[in-house]
């Protein structure tokens, strides 16, 4: 089954019916659906080449990508060739691409090219002295490497004015994540389904490997605790696929905001001991465009601009929760030790579902602003919020603000299994009190929760909106 990903598949058949040839590019992190989506949308041509690049190695090179993508050729219909050269490669491909509807897939173009640097040169010729010269042919390129993509096709100078159509596959919405459940959408709680999207996110690939009809602690068990699971193994194949050599460094970054809410580059740069420079920021960027980090700016309230200020959170939940309970648990797996026992004992839901939760929420603000009947377009700004603290005004951190022309919107998110208490209302207050609220603003408190909240929440009336998340799915 294809769920979800409507929009975007959309905006590529649109193109097909334009009259001219067009040329796509598609990224986005490992397992998003990149690859799924190319399928989906290939089933509307008459011709479809689809090829995708060959893992790097140690022992990778040149030769053995143009052999594995000469290879690929002659298992979808073509004679073998003796191809030493990319551009002799695009010719031959060109020969069955000239008349009807043709689609030609360029999957992890990354890995494809990353040996020869005369690759993308040659595809650009072949674009323009072949491909573009049929109306109905799409090229679509795609990488897991966003910052490849971004570098190497859409900053180019030689595609400059090639480039039709860009995509980023975030993670699924929460709407298309309850579909996975099937049949049993319905018959399984909320609240289940939410501690499972607490490892997965809205990560399409980890999302098919949900069984509806076992627990989530047993799901979780299977995945994540047995060392054929799936997402036992999925951490080092991620940074070891898209950063390689650095990738020691870049599970430094991520493992320094795994048990932080979030952090300056400055504090990671001091959490990892590593100098805070262009280097280190573009470590940053390449995490930030790959969709495991998320970087937030301040903004200012009073003039609703964005600053220069910002602060780094680990916004993929499959990797907070790889380092905080699978790899420190790695050799009890490894040994068997939960092939037949639940790791429950070893999993504190309390202590790490608040930021996985406060995860789902941001990455669903367009329910969220339905919820607040805030329209986006009068929307100013919205997001987590930090002001930082000076010799006039306290810090503070807010879980999520929304901001309209003459209203903030304080949102406080809050995952517990059981009842929330009180104190809630005295944690909003105090942040309430620290941040500098312009005369003409109002503002109005916000509690996002699951797990219910006491009667004595409701009596106190604190709150002007009490939103229970589990109704939103």
């Amino acid at each position: 089954m294809f769920l979800g990903r409507e929009n975007e598949l959309n905006q590529l058949n649109d193109l097909k019916s334009d009259g001219y040839a067009r040329f796509v590019a598609i990224k986005g992190r490992r397992r998003i659906g990149k690859s799924r989506l190319i399928e989906e949308f290939s089933k509307g041509f008459s011709k479809k080449y689809l090829f995708t690049g060959l893992v790097p190695t140690a022992g990778s090179t040149s030769d053995s990508q143009r052999e594995e993508f000469i290879q690929q050729m002659v298992r979808q219909g073509f004679s073998d060739i003796k191809g030493n050269d990319w551009s002799d490669i695009f010719f031959e491909l060109s020969k069955s691409t000239k008349k009807g509807s043709v689609l030609i897939a360029l999957d992890e173009i990354a890995w494809m090219g990353s040996r020869d640097p005369n690759f993308l040169g040659k595809l650009k010729i072949a674009w323009d002295q072949f491909f573009e010269k049929n109306p109905k042919l799409i090229i679509v390129v795609a990488s897991s490497i966003s910052s490849w993509i971004d570098k190497n096709i859409l900053n180019s100078t030689g595609f400059f004015g090639r480039v039709d159509l860009t995509l980023t596959l975030d993670e699924l919405p929460i709407k298309d994540c309850v579909k996975f459940w099937k049949d049993r959408e319905s018959s399984v709680s909320a609240y289940e389904k939410l501690k499972m999207l607490g490892v997965t996110g809205g990560v399409p690939k980890y999302l098919e490997m949900v069984n509806p009809k076992i627990s989530a602690e047993e799901n979780i068990r299977k995945l994540c605790f047995i060392k054929s699971g799936l997402l036992f193994n999925e951490f080092e194949r991620i940074f070891h696929d898209l950063f390689s050599r650095r990738s020691k460094t870049y599970k430094k970054i991520v493992l320094a905001l795994s048990s932080r809410h979030s952090l300056s580059q400055e504090e990671i740069s001091k959490e990892v001991g590593i100098r805070s420079g262009q280097t280190f920021s573009n470590y940053l960027r390449d995490l930030t465009e790959a969709g495991f980090v998320s970087a937030d700016y301040a903004w200012d309230i009073k003039s609703a601009k964005v600053g220069k200020l910002r602060k780094y959170r680990l916004a993929d939940n499959y990797l907070r929760f790889y380092l905080k309970y699978i790899e420190p648990n790695s050799q009890k797996i490894q040994k068997g030790d939960f092939e037949s026992t639940s790791p429950r004992n070893h999993v504190q839901w309390d202590g790490i579902m608040g930021l996985q939760f406060e995860n789902l929420v941001i990455r669903n603000r367009k329910v969220l602003l339905k919820a607040l009947n805030i329209s986006p377009e009068n929307c100013t700004c919205d997001g987590p919020f930090f002001q930082t603290k000076t010799a006039l005004r306290s810090g503070c951190q807010i879980d999520y603000l929304v901001q309209e022309k003459n209203t903030l919107h304080v949102c406080e998110i809050k995952f517990s299994k059981n009842p929330i208490s009180t104190k809630v209302i005295d944690e909003v207050r105090r942040k309430i009190d620290a941040l500098v609220v312009p005369k003409h603003v109002s503002y109005r408190p916000v509690l996002i929760h699951v797990g219910g909240v006491t009667d004595e929440v409701l009596y106190r009336d604190y709150f002007d909106k009490i939103i229970d998340w589990t109704k939103l799915i």
